[in-house]
């Protein structure tokens, strides 16, 4: 008997499994290949608009992710780096190989963690629903307390080369049969999502000298604040720039009776925020051109990935659009783009500790609970992994608030409105994004990873150092003033001055790491905006204090109507403030539930 069974060994698998290991469970991670433990499906980068912001949130928990990119970077880059630093990101291209094996050796070594290959099949369902393991397909079961599903885009999963179809939730890579209907029969509504890859092109036969080369930016990174797993950084790489051409959007048109997105052959939505090539030609006809990054899969891999070329045209058309573009006439095709279309659960059947509702013991996490991309599944898969130890060992759970972090935000978006389409974060998502910024992330989460059991002690000591040098270079700014009679303090507040000039004036701020000098100028320019911001957090938190009985007979508030009165019931939403961002719940019917509570 195991403490908790995870499925899947990707992203959300990962976290979940060394989640759980660091706060004392025994785990049994369920994979069809141990060799796929932490495959990067797609793009091999990591972070990015609102997701390095995950990146840097997973890091504060104690999770992985920070760690293997840092492990694994190839090139940094700030993106919003002219904008302010609520809407600033990291985003680092890694080395695919080195990733993928620098997580499965983090797995292997996780204390109580055993890796079983074989399919999960099936749930193992006790009395009242309660869920006691998972069962594979060839008959063996694997008894746990609680179970987290991270299965990915493999859940009774299509892939879409064109005309073709075949069963696969990667390419080369079976579905996962069974678990779907295991969903069923607990009661969950199940829907199907679609995603989509470019195709991978040898790199000997790009033109980079018709491309704009980007660099790497040395003032970028890393993501995370422990001791790196790499001795040293790898060697930098430049990704290239190029685009699309009116031959290209052509061939395109021209094909689209061939495209299984138009032919009415793909049935589940896709990424709004990351369509296919033809997707994007149709809906933004008046574009002349679209942006092609061509992007480094690793220091040694003979191919690159054409970022912005997803596609399930079949491969001829996708050989013939390729070489209309600037660098790639020549292009080789290693292997053709596709895409997949896989089920998904609703995320309104889970609560903010991503726990089933109907099935006690069952957590879900990443693209089988509605979201799409590798930051999203992580931060998930922490959660559900970390709470379904929590339960198994008889503790209470972790949440994380709309106020604490952008997981907040991202798990109480899809636990109260749904998902019609692969939830993706962004910055714009967050009320609160000027406090739920990169550079103060370890000091939103990592006094709550530090009670929950997900940072040791080590971990501890090195945060609440980082917090002590930061407060102590602020009191020293404060103390001098310079000849116009300001503090140094002041005069940081001034945007035309250079920082590194205020903050080398003291020893307490000059000897501060990197990403500890921005964090004194954010906290210090953007003082009186945060304290603003401040005072709605307050009020958001207030609202969130008011509980609402898990037992409360929401059939007997006349006030509510009928479809509130499901919705609530269906979901119990544990606080005020959860239920009043729950889809179709009125202000009145958030004032029927205060004197509910009330009385």
């Amino acid at each position: 008997m195991h403490d908790v069974v995870v499925v899947g060994g990707g992203h959300a698998g990962v976290e979940a499994a060394l989640a759980a290991s660091r706060l004392g469970a025994t785990v049994a991670l369920v994979t069809r290949s141990a060799a796929a433990i932490g495959r990067m499906s797609c793009n091999p980068a990591i972070g990015g608009i609102g997701k390095g912001h995950l990146v840097r949130e997973v890091d504060a928990l104690g999770g992985a992710m920070g760690l293997l990119a840092d492990a694994t970077a190839i090139q940094y880059r700030t993106l919003n780096a002219t904008r302010g630093p609520a809407v600033r990101a990291t985003r680092a291209q890694c080395d695919r190989a080195r990733y993928e094996a620098a997580a499965r050796a983090l797995v292997g070594a996780a204390p109580g963690v055993s890796v079983v290959e074989g399919e999960a099949a099936d749930l193992i369902v006790r009395d009242r629903d309660a869920i006691g393991g998972a069962r594979l397909a060839d008959g063996r079961e694997v008894e746990a307390r609680a179970v987290v599903l991270g299965c990915g885009t493999f859940l009774d999963a299509v892939l879409h080369f064109g005309d073709e179809r075949r069963p696969g939730g990667r390419v080369d890579e079976p579905p996962s049969r069974g678990l779907s209907d295991a969903l069923r029969r607990l009661g969950l509504q199940v829907g199907r999502l679609k995603t989509g890859t470019p195709p991978r092109i040898l790199a000997e036969s790009v033109d980079f000298d018709a491309m704009e080369p980007q660099e790497s930016d040395p003032a970028a990174g890393p993501f995370s604040l422990w001791p790196p797993l790499a001795d040293a950084p790898l060697p930098r790489r430049a990704c290239h720039v190029t685009w699309t051409t009116a031959a290209t959007h052509d061939v395109i048109r021209a094909n689209l009776h061939r495209a299984p997105l138009f032919t009415g052959r793909i049935l589940g939505r896709g990424p709004r925020y990351c369509p296919s090539i033809e997707d994007k030609v149709v809906r933004f006809s008046h574009h002349e051109r679209h942006q092609v990054f061509v992007e480094p899969e690793g220091l040694d891999s003979p191919e690159v990935y054409p970022n912005g070329l997803s596609t399930s045209l079949p491969e001829d058309v996708q050989v013939e659009y390729v070489r209309t573009i600037p660098g790639l006439s020549r292009a080789v095709l290693t292997r053709p783009g596709y895409a997949v279309e896989y089920d998904f659960a609703d995320p309104r059947e889970v609560g903010p500790d991503l726990r089933v509702h109907r099935a006690p013991g069952l957590y879900l996490a990443g693209q089988v609970l509605g979201t799409t991309g590798y930051e999203e599944a992580a931060a998930l898969g922490l959660l559900a992994g970390a709470n379904a130890a929590l339960a198994a060992t008889g503790r209470p759970p972790l949440t994380v608030t709309r106020a604490d972090g952008y997981l907040g935000v991202m798990a109480d978006d899809l636990v109260t409105r749904g998902a019609t389409e692969p939830y993706r974060m962004f910055t714009s998502r967050a009320e609160f994004r000027l406090s739920l910024r990169e550079d103060n992330a370890h000091d939103r989460l990592c006094p709550a990873a530090a009670r929950a059991g997900l940072l040791d002690a080590a971990r501890t000591r090195a945060f609440e150092a980082r917090s002590r040098r930061i407060a102590a270079a602020a009191t020293a700014l404060a103390a001098v003033r310079a000849a116009d009679g300001r503090t140094l303090l002041e005069r940081l507040r001034r945007p035309d001055l250079d920082p590194a000039s205020v903050l080398d004036a003291v020893p307490e701020a000059a000897a501060l790491r990197p990403e500890e000098r921005t964090a004194v100028v954010i906290r210090t320019r953007y003082e009186g905006y945060i304290a603003r911001e401040r005072l709605e957090v307050e009020r958001f938190a207030r609202a969130e204090g008011l509980r609402l009985p898990p037992d409360l007979d929401y059939a007997a508030i006349p006030a509510l109507s009928n479809e509130v009165r499901e919705r609530l019931a269906r979901a119990r939403p544990a606080t005020l403030g959860l239920a009043s961002r729950m889809e179709g719940v009125t202000p009145a019917a958030v004032a029927a539930l205060i004197v509910a509570i009330r009385s």
